[in-house]
């Protein structure tokens, strides 16, 4: 299928580079398939990528539960009184660790407290946390539905 020119080079005819590229698969008609699959292959993943997004941001489900502190009150040497706020779903149990830290924000109490289930959304509550040294400050360390 290839000539010989008149110095004796061999070079192919178009004809020659047609037959090469419809035999190993090079044709106008599989580069544009080739082209629309890519195409369609990245709206795919654009899609999926948005939906996941949109699932992730509106889906609904916000935080059920959040606490809030107010604040403490060191009443004496060993002892701190911490006030806080509790939003969790009507009829929900709720136990909460509080924590007493000093001044090298060493935890030097700490305390599980267990919340009864309420009709309210949202309740303030006032418990007292004794400690093994002077504490600065008590906190909320985390609450969790039970």
């Amino acid at each position: 299928m290839t000539g010989v020119d008149q110095a004796g080079e061999n070079f192919a005819t178009a004809t020659d580079a047609a037959a090469l590229d419809a035999r190993y698969g090079r044709t106008p008609q599989r580069r544009a398939r080739q082209r629309l699959l890519a195409w369609a292959s990245a709206i795919a993943v654009a899609l999926v990528f948005v939906a996941w997004v949109a699932w992730a941001a509106f889906d609904g489900t916000a935080a059920s539960l959040q606490s809030r502190m107010l604040g403490s009150d060191i009443r004496a040497d060993r002892s701190v009184v911490i006030t806080y706020e509790v939003s969790a779903p009507a009829g929900s149990e709720v136990s909460c660790a509080l924590e007493v830290q000093n001044d090298k924000h060493a935890i030097v109490g700490w305390k599980i407290v267990d919340l009864p289930a309420s009709e309210r959304y949202t309740r303030t509550f006032t418990d007292e946390v004794r400690t093994v040294d002077q504490g600065v400050t008590g906190l909320i360390y985390r609450c969790w539905l039970t």
